[in-house]
């Protein structure tokens, strides 16, 4: 792995603070990002072991914008799951 952040930022939705009570946290994450690599950079950052990671693309959407069309980029974001009684603190 290099010193490229895999990990961008973590998603904070009303959803993912319901999946986050059941041990799930979900992070944006950079395009080239795998698995292991997602894995190794949660333990490293917040000093925790992840039981499973789940890596979702998100499409590129067409949006209208005052009258003309433009394109609201997608990315991928990671599901991180974690033990029971594990916690990641996000502010």
């Amino acid at each position: 792995m290099t010193d490229i952040k895999t990990i961008k930022k973590p998603r904070i939705t009303e959803k993912v603070s319901l999946l986050a009570e059941r041990g799930a946290y979900v992070f944006e994450v950079t395009a080239l990002a795998t698995k292991n690599e997602i894995k190794k950079e949660i333990e490293k950052l917040y000093k925790v072991k992840p039981i499973k990671v789940n890596v979702i693309t998100v499409p590129r959407k067409k949006i209208m914008m005052r009258g003309k069309i433009g394109i609201r980029g997608g990315g991928k974001k990671a599901i991180v799951y974690l033990k029971k009684g594990d916690k990641i603190e996000i502010v």
